[in-house]
């Protein structure tokens, strides 16, 4: 699925488009997505969207009424089009503005969702318990250090909490973990607290990377404005299981922690 750079380069492609601009229409053909597509959504009709912004995995479009709050799931794609763009195959949702523009929701396993939220955001259920992101300052080695002590799970699982820390997801949790040398099978309560601290360097620096990349290409996702992301060509370890380390040269192990795949290299990841 989409992971946070995916979704924030959806954010930084779609903002140009929405930002300062009047709501006329919104169209639901289909409001069966993972939560029922909220049925007052409609209120948001002649509200102007004054910010665009990403929770998690959430885009955010605040306007003085309410937040349209986005999730693409597992296989959701949002792009900007002219209005008049004929329907294809599951496309759910149209976010119509007054610059002729509409946002598209298209989201052939409705994994997604489109929910109107009218309280405080930062207290929906889906967003109160989130951990910090992972780019902002509330992140820091000492605050994932704190969150591991006693903790007998192991560190890749652990950093895929979001209770944790959010959007580092499969690919960037390999990623972040082989460019510390960290076995990810290592208990979380057992890595050292200078270990965290290179490992959250190594976080920040991955998404930045991927964001700035344009996101990783996956099966179900392209940018808003259709070009797929370049990150994929920079990946270390992820997809690799089988190959050589491009380090040491030896062959990566591929194994399944909580039912997903973790590549690492057994000779550089062994602390």
């Amino acid at each position: 699925m989409p992971e946070l750079p995916e979704v924030e380069v959806c954010r930084q492609g779609i903002e140009p488009h929405v930002l300062n601009q009047n709501v006329s229409e919104v169209v639901v053909r289909n409001a069966n997505m993972r939560w029922p597509i909220t049925p007052t959504i409609a209120d948001i009709c002649g509200e102007k969207i004054l910010s665009v912004n990403r929770r998690a995995k959430y885009l955010l479009l605040e306007t003085s009424k309410g937040v349209l709050m986005l999730h693409l799931g597992m296989s959701g794609t949002i792009r900007v089009i002219e209005k008049s763009t004929p329907v294809a195959k599951h496309d759910h949702f149209d976010l119509v503005l007054g610059n002729g523009l509409a946002l598209r929701l298209n989201d052939p396993r409705r994994f997604g969702s489109v929910l109107w939220v009218t309280e405080d955001i930062n207290e929906h259920s889906l967003l109160k318990k989130l951990g910090p992101e992972p780019l902002s300052s509330d992140f820091t080695s000492d605050c994932l250090y704190e969150k591991s002590r006693n903790k007998t799970v192991a560190i890749k699982t652990f950093l895929m909490n979001n209770h944790v820390v959010v959007g580092v997801g499969n690919i960037y949790a390999n990623e972040s973990l082989f460019k510390a040398g960290i076995d990810p099978r290592q208990q979380a309560g057992k890595v050292s607290k200078k270990r965290y601290k290179e490992l959250t360097i190594h976080i920040k620096q991955t998404l930045a990377h991927a964001i700035e990349q344009g996101g990783t290409t996956l099966k179900d996702f392209t940018q808003s404005d259709g070009r797929p992301g370049y990150f994929a060509q920079a990946l270390l370890v992820y997809g690799r299981g089988g190959k050589l380390c491009f380090i040491c040269k030896e062959p990566l192990k591929e194994i399944k922690q909580a039912g997903r795949a973790t590549v690492f290299c057994p000779q550089c990841q062994n602390k």
